[in-house]
């Protein structure tokens, strides 16, 4: 994929995450290719559907349902025929595994090309160790004169769209889990922040850039700075990076670091920025382990200022003195706090004996920050 197509994909493409496709989904005729048979035997109970009179769009069969453990062996057969006359088409059947309210390329179990009639299609799989306990669906799907690989959601002329209901067990509870998607990321609360991760688990594909799962952050930038700069360096596997305003558009994304390898990393300004999402994700369906690194650079500690604003002693562990134009400062703690307002012309000399040892910032009316204080006890 071009950067520019990714780009694109980055602006427009959106999904409906956990509510399955329904609506205009599937066949809109009745006449000829129909899946005829789906069986398979669960840890609990099994199905043993027959297919046929055919149904328009998709065949909701949840009621039907099995319980699959987590880490174990199944076969799902399938006959992919007609009801009426015979065409060459493809087949195809999905897991949703993550529980996300996509059936996701990764959640694929088993494909099929032919001309019916054929012989039953043995679907051989294994439930991912890291599957989601709870209630999700099986989607198995034939379309007349398609392609490989289906679209679960599309919508042709021929064929079958038929959803059965799936019970995970022996998986992961992953009730506790943040920042799988917009509505409950994880917060970003202070630099600079670090954080290690497994995507492959507990988390599904609300990113479209790629089909890997992918897990959302939130940052608020503070006034006081100038870049935010965020790596992947080290990951376990070939990272994609994006970055994104509450509006959903795009303001950085890097694929391929140049000083890390398949991992990536990214620098934002945050000028007139609000809250971002920092979104983290795999190159295609890559996932695994990852540590996210977030710096910032501060507004004023590499720039040099006509007017200069000198305080010393600093590093200090109370009182400092000012040799500074006339003018109103501000005091601020790195976190981006205001915690109070000097005039200049006032006073010369601030008392900061009552706070914590920490970074601090003056900053000018005008929004300049003129010198980092270092207070020390």
């Amino acid at each position: 994929m071009t950067k520019e197509l990714l780009l694109s994909s980055l602006f427009f493409f959106s999904v409906a995450h956990g509510q399955y496709c329904t609506l205009n989904v599937g066949p809109t005729s009745t006449a000829d290719s129909n899946v005829e048979l789906v069986q398979i035997n669960g840890a609990l109970g099994n199905i043993n559907f027959v297919g046929c009179p055919a149904v328009l769009g998709v065949q909701d069969l949840t009621a039907l349902s099995v319980t699959l453990n987590a880490g174990s062996p199944y076969l799902l057969n399938v006959k992919f025929g007609t009801c009426t006359g015979n065409y060459a088409g493809v087949g195809e059947a999905w897991i949703d595994f993550d529980q996300n309210g996509n059936f996701d390329p990764y959640e694929s179990i088993g494909t099929w090309t032919g001309t019916p009639p054929v012989a039953i299609s043995a679907f051989n799989f294994v439930v991912p160790a890291n599957a989601q306990n709870g209630i999700t669906r099986m989607r198995v799907m034939q379309r007349e004169a398609g392609s490989l690989p289906l679209n679960p959601c599309g919508t042709y002329s021929w064929g079958s769209v038929m959803d059965f209901g799936i019970t995970i067990g022996n998986g992961i509870d992953c009730s506790g889990y943040l920042g799988d998607d917009e509505i409950d990321p994880i917060l970003v609360t202070s630099l600079p922040y670090t954080d290690t991760r497994d995507n492959s688990f507990c988390y599904s594909n609300n990113n479209y850039v790629y089909p890997s799962p992918d897990i959302y952050y939130k940052f608020d930038p503070n006034p006081l700075i100038q870049h935010v700069n965020v790596s992947l360096c080290g990951s376990a596997f070939d990272t994609f990076l994006s970055v994104k305003d509450m509006n959903g558009n795009v303001i950085a994304f890097n694929d391929d670091a140049g000083n890390c390898g398949s991992q990536s990393a990214l620098s934002f300004p945050t000028a007139g920025l609000g809250s971002v999402f920092i979104i983290v994700e795999g190159w295609g369906m890559e996932m695994g382990e990852y540590t996210l690194s977030i710096e910032a650079d501060y507004v004023g500690l590499q720039e040099e200022y006509t007017m200069k604003l000198n305080v010393y002693p600093n590093p200090t562990n109370g009182i400092v003195h000012l040799n500074s134009p006339s003018g109103v400062l501000t005091l601020f703690h790195i976190n981006g706090t205001e915690l109070a307002t000097f005039n200049t012309d006032e006073m010369l000399d601030i008392d900061l004996s009552t706070l914590t040892p920490g970074t601090y910032f003056l900053k000018s009316i005008e929004g300049i920050v003129s010198e980092k204080i270092i207070l020390v006890k």
